[in-house]
């Protein structure tokens, strides 16, 4: 089967044959993949920025497929079955997972693309199936939009807005108008805030929240965007804010900007040390939280998405055959110039 496998000394993904999975375990599926995306995180290991990657591992942790074969302790699915595969793996039972800490799976957790082989292939073996695939109905309109449901709507959802504890009429700032901040729009909306506010330094972005449910917007850093948060606020700040970015820019900026009892939730990926501004901030009762994402949610959201309260096509900016993953990649990588958002791909 073709795969797009990294090597590792060359930080490089290369499209080749490699031998098609097989059940190693009665808990197993393997699914025939129909279509999957790219993450931040890809490009992130293709930097070289995750090392527990193995070389000739395939890339990608979301996708969708059809089950073509399932162990004998998988009872819940049937062959045949279109399915969702999260990017997370539940054995269901360990400590972790019984406190709905999936990602921390004693025998799983985010494991795809990442320790075993993962969604940039024609097959996949998902270990512990009746927990990580989830079905799908093929025969609506649109059901390969889904593959945001794989990562990308959990993510955003339970990290930003779940930790975030948004409530009806409170105001929200979103740092990062990427797809994931741009998930977290979709998602926090349902909350009925009083106020969603979108910052970033791409306009087309910012335009594309606005359209999509955004309140306001502000295309700045630093202490401009400061000053227009709280001119937006009456000074008192924001008392949620989702910082979807991952710097130690936009971590300060979250820090300034947030209101008395209010809450930080981070879901940007960071890959260096940032400052915490503790003596400013003991004395604001303020909360801050983070996470991987554990994809509880997904069935919850699946449902928002079938009564359209969450407008997931809109997010897919590309579409590709999985013969163009070259390019696919190399859109998403310089998304700036291609006004790109999420890429689907299909095989």
């Amino acid at each position: 089967m073709k795969a797009a496998c990294f090597e590792k000394n060359s930080l490089k993904y290369v499209v080749k044959d490699v031998e098609k999975p097989v059940i190693q375990k009665q808990t197993d599926a393997i699914v025939k993949m129909m279509y999957t995306t790219i993450c931040g995180t890809d490009l992130h290991i293709l930097k070289g920025d995750v090392p527990e990657v193995p070389d000739n591992c395939i890339l990608g942790h979301e996708g969708i497929g059809v089950i073509e074969q399932l162990g004998s302790d998988v009872k819940n699915h049937k062959v045949g079955d279109v399915v969702i595969i999260s990017c997370i793996t539940s054995c269901g039972t360990c400590k972790y997972c019984k406190k709905n800490y999936q990602s921390h799976c004693i025998d799983g957790g985010w494991i795809f693309g990442h320790l075993i082989d993962g969604t940039h292939s024609e097959y996949i073996r998902v270990p512990h199936a009746s927990n990580s695939l989830h079905k799908v109905d093929s025969s609506k309109p649109g059901f390969e939009n889904l593959v945001l449901i794989s990562d990308i709507f959990p993510t955003s959802y339970e990290i930003g807005v779940l930790n975030g504890e948004i409530k009806e009429g409170d105001i929200v700032t979103i740092i990062g108008a990427g797809p994931i901040g741009l998930a977290g729009l979709m998602s926090a909306k349902q909350k009925n805030p009083k106020k969603i506010i979108m910052i970033d330094l791409d306009q087309s972005r910012l335009d594309f929240a606005k359209a999509n449910g955004a309140t306001d917007i502000i295309c700045a850093t630093g202490d401009e965007a400061i000053k227009e948060v709280m001119n937006m606020t009456n000074n008192e700040g924001s008392n949620v804010v989702i910082e979807a970015i991952g710097t130690k820019f936009t971590f300060d900026l979250a820090q300034k900007i947030v209101s008395i009892a209010g809450n930080i939730a981070i879901v940007g990926v960071f890959g260096e040390s940032v400052e915490f501004n503790l003596q400013d901030l003991w004395i604001k009762n303020i909360k801050l939280t983070t996470g991987l994402v554990n994809a509880y949610s997904s069935l919850e959201l699946i449902k928002n998405i079938d009564e359209h309260k969450i407008p997931i096509d809109k997010l897919i900016s590309h579409r590709f055959n999985f013969s163009e993953i070259e390019k696919a990649f190399d859109v998403f990588k310089n998304a700036k110039d291609n006004k790109a958002l999420k890429v689907l791909i299909k095989f």
